[in-house]
């Protein structure tokens, strides 16, 4: 099924597995990066993920990455795949000391295949359990939104818990404003109304959470991107959170509230897995 695999690496279409020291993705975290699911060998959002780190490339003044050629190169590595993901990472290429880039930066294009993350079929039925974390999303509406090589946030918030106990943690602004999971987009329901959290100061727009914003109305239910605190969360119907690899999850638990998965994570589930099978349930 190409779960077993070890993982696979291409750099600028050569497959090898080591990049140079030299590197400004590893010196400054100079780049971008985008994990795709892959199902069948193909990966069905590769569009929207294209589109966010065109975006990115924009945002960090870096050179476009060709089209065609990263479509080839994601779709050789996807080749023969039942489910896995891929990785694509973008830096600035090779530089000298000193954070000044190159006049022209040669950009380095890296795409990783890896096996797909084997998460309880539970997760999607029954939903998960959500911790506070205490590490805060500093503001930067520079950096916001797009998915930089910067993480370090998500690091030391993901490092508050060991253990299968909580499958994500929910990280606020420093405001104490509600913005996302470590690895997740985050979703609230009151009276069939999806609520979620703005991304133009800090926090990641998700490829998922954007198919959510277009697709939720076709299914009558209203997306209202606001503020919302921890207590919001709390007092809310369902909480759901987003990505990539996992589709949606509904939260079981968060601190001492107990929720159940919804009318709305349902909807939201089905319309979702007819193209973009993450799970069967």
């Amino acid at each position: 099924r190409g779960h077993g695999m070890s993982q696979r690496c291409w750099i600028n279409g050569v497959e090898q597995p080591d990049i140079t020291v030299a590197d400004r993705g590893l010196q400054y975290g100079d780049g971008l990066f985008e994990t795709l699911a892959v199902f069948d060998g193909q990966c069905p959002r590769f569009q929207d993920h294209y589109q966010r780190l065109r975006a990115g490339c924009d945002r960090l003044a870096l050179p476009q990455p060709d089209e065609k050629l990263l479509l080839n190169e994601v779709a050789q590595a996807a080749k023969g795949q039942d489910k896995a993901v891929i990785k694509l990472i973008l830096t600035s290429g090779v530089g000298g000391r000193g954070y000044a880039r190159p006049a022209k930066p040669q950009a380095t294009r890296i795409v990783m295949l890896h096996a797909w993350p084997e998460y309880p079929q539970a997760y999607w039925q029954n939903g998960i359990a959500l911790r506070l974390c205490q590490t805060s999303l500093g503001c930067n509406p520079a950096l916001a939104g797009i998915k930089h090589l910067n993480r370090l946030e998500q690091v030391l918030a993901r490092n508050e818990w060991q253990g299968k106990d909580y499958a994500e943690g929910l990280m606020c602004d420093t405001d104490g404003n509600v913005i996302e999971g470590t690895m997740s987009n985050v979703y609230l329901v009151r009276d069939n109304t999806l609520y979620t959290p703005k991304t133009d100061n800090c926090g990641v727009a998700g490829v998922t959470r954007r198919w959510i914003l277009e697709n939720a109305p076709k299914l009558n239910i209203e997306v209202v991107e606001t503020a919302i605190s921890v207590e919001d969360i709390k007092q809310a119907d369902e909480v759901i959170l987003s990505n990539s690899l996992i589709g949606l999850w509904p939260v079981k638990a968060f601190e001492t509230c107990k929720f159940e998965p919804g009318p709305v994570y349902w909807a939201l589930l089905k319309y979702l897995l007819k193209d973009y099978p993450v799970v069967d349930v």
